[in-house]
């Protein structure tokens, strides 16, 4: 068992405890999203919901500037970090740094966000990239892993937040000004799923977990997974019941097979 989990840090019982927390509550979201019973925000939310509503935008902020805010703060925290702890911090802040501009200057919204929704994401977002950062602080000066994921794992990452980008940009040139209407997406990998903005933050967490090597970062990446195929799968079948003409063959997130 251990000479299989060689590519992993070893793990102390708060690692393991938090990265079995991490996996399950995540987890448990993606559970629901595939029964019907979504977080309420993008397409999904329910604009008759009697709940506390925000605007699109200020909700996304609340969702990013958090975790973007203490990914910063962090090179401050740990200023005696060695170059895996300082890359991991690095990615987390540019992720989530990224996704707040996108907020600002990419995206056009239509719809709303419930208050609770978002404070949920928000507090997930935020707490597991404390969390990814601290780890990473406690492993430090251990016995590296024997294989060594780091370098893979940036390349997966600079694709993973690159292909995630392009994505986005092609959702957001789908609707002119003032327009609110949802459309079919097209270009990029919009013929094979229809969320393949989902695909490459998949790959970029991949990527930072090779790049950390910690049983917390794959635990979280792995319950980040499990979200995201319960929300893709409900994104097509949105798809599917609000146009008529969506093509059947479009998969939800892995191209000719989900």
């Amino acid at each position: 068992m251990a000479q299989a989990l060689d590519f992993l840090y070893p793990s102390s019982l708060f690692i393991t405890s938090m990265s079995l927390v991490t996996f399950l509550s995540i987890s448990f979201f993606g559970v629901l999203e595939i029964l019907g019973i979504h977080l309420q925000y993008s397409k999904l939310w329910n604009s008759n919901s009697l709940r506390f509503k925000l605007s699109s935008t200020a909700g996304m902020l609340l969702l990013y500037v958090p975790a973007s805010l203490f990914g910063i703060a962090s090179f401050a925290i740990f200023p005696e970090s060695d170059l895996r702890s300082l890359l991991v911090a690095a990615a987390l802040t540019i992720h989530f740094f990224k996704r707040v501009l996108e907020v600002l200057f990419v995206h056009k919204y239509s719809g709303g966000m419930v208050l609770d929704s978002a404070i949920i994401i928000s507090l997930s977002y935020t707490l597991s990239t404390a969390t990814m950062i601290y780890t990473q602080h406690l492993v430090q000066g251990l016995n590296q892993p024997s294989i060594d994921l780091k370098y893979p794992g940036i390349l997966l990452f600079l694709l993973g937040i690159s292909g995630n980008f392009y994505h986005h940009l092609l959702l957001s040139t789908l609707r002119k000004k003032d327009e609110k209407a949802y459309k079919v997406p097209r270009g990029g990998l919009f013929h094979l799923v229809i969320c393949p903005h989902y695909l490459f933050e998949i790959i970029q967490f991949i990527g930072v977990s090779f790049i950390s090597q910690t049983l917390y970062s794959f635990s979280f990446t792995l319950g980040t997974i499990v979200y995201l195929i319960g929300r893709s799968n409900a994104t097509r079948k949105w798809y599917l019941s609000k146009f008529e003409n969506f093509p059947r063959e479009v998969k939800a997130l892995l191209p000719y097979i989900f």
